[in-house]
Formats: C-alpha cells, structure tokens, sequence
C-alpha cells in the first residue's frame, strides 16, 4: 500500500471512530439528563441515582485491562463488534428498571462493559496503529467526535424524554447504536498492514529497541505512579463537573430545555478543543497542553459558581464553552502521555491499566458530586474540590514527565 493510499485509509478509520465514539459517548453523557428523569420518576436520592453511573465509570474503566488484552489476542474489531451488541442489551435492560440495584445491573453493569469493548481502548489502539508519529493528533480529531455527540444525542435524549418517556428514549439508543457501531466494526474499520519486525540472528546482541515494557514493570515505574493519578484526578474532576452541571442549573433557575443546550454546547466546544490540543501537544508537549486545559476548566468553576447571581445565560454559557475546550484536553492527552512514556507491543495493556485509574477517578467523581451535595444541601463543597483537582492533576503529569520518558528495564 502506497503512502497516499495508507494516508487515506487511516482517515477513513479516523472518521469512523469519530462517529462511533460521538454516539457511544453522548450516550454516556447524556446520564446526566436522565439523572434528572429518573430522580423525578423514582423520588430517588440524588446520590443513589448518580451512583449508577459511578459503578458505569467503575466498571468500564476496570474492564480497560482486559480490553488491552483482548486486543492484543483478538484484534479490535472483533471486540468492537461484540461490544456493540452489549451495549445496546444494556440499554435495552436499563429500560426495563423499577429498582436501582436493576439499573446499577443493566447500565453500571452490562452496558458499561460492551462500552469497554467497543470504545476507548480499542478505538485509541487503533488510531495508534494508523498514526504513530502525529498520535496527538489524530486522537484529537478522533476524540473530537465525543463532542459531536454530547452536542448532539443530549439534546436529543431531552427531547425523547419530554416528548416521550424515558424507557424509550433508551431503546431508541439501543437501536442507534445497533445501526451505526455493528457496521461499522463489521464493514469500514481496519488496521494497518504491517511487515513483521525482523528477527536477530544467532548471537547477535539483542537492539534496544527489543526491549520494551510490560504491565509488571510499568506498574512499578515511577512514571506510572504519577501518570495514574493525573488521570485519576483528571477524571475525577471531569465527571464531577459534566454529572452535575445540569442538575446544578436546573436547582439555580436555568429551565431544563435551556440546560440541555448548554450541555450541548459544553460538547460542540470540546471538538476544537481536542483538536487544538492534541496538535498542540505533539508541538510542545503533554504537560503544558494539559496544564493550560485544566486552567480552563478551574475558570469554568468560578463561572458555575456565579451562575444564580447573574440574571440571563451569560455566565452558564461561559461556564459551558471553558468547561467543553478544558475538559477536551484529557481525550488526546491521556493516551498520547500513556504511549510517550510506555511505547511498545504491550502498550495496549498498558493503556488499558492507565484507563482504569482514569475511570475510577470519573466513578469518584460522579459519586462525590452527588454525596456532597446530599451531605451539605448545596454545591459549593463540590466546587471547593473541582477547583482544587484542577490545580493537582496538571501536578502529577509534570511529575511524571512524558517529555522524557524512561527507557523500559533490561529484564
């Protein structure tokens, strides 16, 4: 395959993840409408019903590990393939609930799984595979697509539910997800032809390059310590604000429909905020990039919390639009950090580990918003703590420094 041709087929699957990340994570993100749905159904706690998706994060990001795996023995698009027909029963189940234990089973449980399987891990090892040397990049622009999709199924999901209900509004992601990640896995997304790595003959010394990192000497690198909790903490501090952002304008005046924009708005300003800094990371570095994102979203803080005081949409829209452009730098950073720091054939694994502890940062996250808002009868602790995670985790990725990675050990 020529260069040309390589370059196009890389930006077919580019434009292919960007779809089916867009639908598969607007899904996600729009939990935080039917937080409000399912609180108004149910008369459930704030608490227990933000604790379905933190068992979601939980379980999606403890299944990162085992995705890396499999996808290192099966490829990722057999594992796209059969995560697609599990989210989809997942949603289908999760229109069924009258309990919350049920839909801690089906959406925290189910669904968040064949998430794991047809998503992040898989659509990042890819985008790798495609474009190894501008991986800041092309994530950005892949990334870019969870963006296209808060803007777009959030809103949709508002609509469904107002018009319709709830239980069907799920069923139509279902089907949603059935009609665009099956044929895609199945019909446009592959990976790159690639000539086997030539094999040293007898008693040649070992290159350097032969050596590489495993998940055993990884977990024991002092890099991985303080990239796990960047992430964790970056997570942590994502979720806790995307969760509750609409449930806080809603208690503050802000009528539902105009909160369900405005989250669409946080997602159409995250796509040139993945963009922009994923280039801008592959030109001067991870951690600048990353450190000037997290200091959007400390900006965004102190805008939400302002939002009450301020007649009219001024201050919820600033709050959406530095929200949208600083959340977008963890997308490209996190795995472009993870593979400048752990390049080499188990990076999958590797990943998937370091995207565990991301998403057990978004599962805190999200259960903290709700726990602290039910312990103090308002917002502004969850705030206090937004406000410090996004001066901490910019911290960890200086200190683990994917600007001079560590050489792999020798055994």
């Amino acid at each position: 395959m020529g260069a040309d041709q390589s370059f196009r087929a890389g930006a077919i699957v580019v434009a292919t993840l960007f779809c089916t990340l867009g639908l598969l994570y607007g899904i996600w993100y729009s939990y935080a409408v039917f937080l409000v749905a399912l609180i108004e159904h149910f008369g459930w706690s704030r608490a227990i019903t933000a604790g379905a998706m933190s068992v979601f994060i939980l379980i999606h990001g403890s299944f990162g590990p085992l995705a890396g795996r499999l996808v290192e023995r099966f490829g990722p698009r057999r594992l796209m393939l059969t995560g697609s027909f599990v989210v989809a029963s997942g949603l289908c189940l999760t229109s069924l609930v009258e309990q919350w234990w049920q839909l801690y089973l089906s959406l925290g449980v189910v669904t968040a799984i064949g998430l794991g399987a047809c998503g992040w891990v898989p659509s990042v090892i890819l985008t790798e595979k495609w474009f190894p040397a501008r991986m800041g990049t092309a994530l950005g622009i892949v990334t870019a697509g969870i963006g296209v999709g808060i803007f777009a199924v959030v809103p949709l999901v508002n609509l469904l539910i107002e018009q319709l209900d709830w239980r069907l509004a799920y069923r139509v992601l279902a089907a949603l997800v059935l009609l665009v990640v099956t044929p895609a896995a199945l019909w446009i997304v592959r990976e790159p032809k690639v000539a086997p790595p030539r094999v040293a003959a007898v008693g040649e010394p070992a290159p350097l390059a032969a050596r590489h990192w495993t998940v055993r000497s990884a977990l024991r690198s002092r890099a991985f310590h303080f990239a796990m909790l960047a992430f964790f903490l970056g997570g942590s501090l994502s979720q806790m604000l995307l969760m509750h952002q609409f449930a806080f304008m809603v208690d503050h005046g802000v009528a539902k429909t105009a909160g369900s924009l405005i989250a669409g708005v946080i997602g159409i300003t995250s796509i040139p905020g993945k963009i922009l800094w994923g280039t801008l990371s592959d030109r001067i570095g991870r951690e600048p990039t990353y450190t000037l994102g997290l200091g959007c979203i400390f900006l965004a803080v102190l805008c939400l919390a302002a939002v009450g005081s301020v007649p009219g949409l001024m201050l919820p829209l600033a709050f959406a639009v530095l929200l949208g452009v600083g959340y977008a730098a963890n997308a490209p950073i996190i795995p472009a950090a993870a593979r400048d720091l752990f390049a080499g054939p188990k990076f999958p694994s590797i990943f998937g580990t370091l995207s565990m502890f991301a998403a057990l940062g978004g599962a805190t996250g999200s259960w903290l918003g709700g726990a602290l808002h039910d312990l103090a009868g308002n917002h502004w602790p969850m705030l206090g703590v937004a406000a410090t995670l996004s001066l901490c985790a910019p911290m960890m990725l200086w200190l683990a420094a994917p600007r001079r990675p560590q050489l792999p050990p020798a055994d």
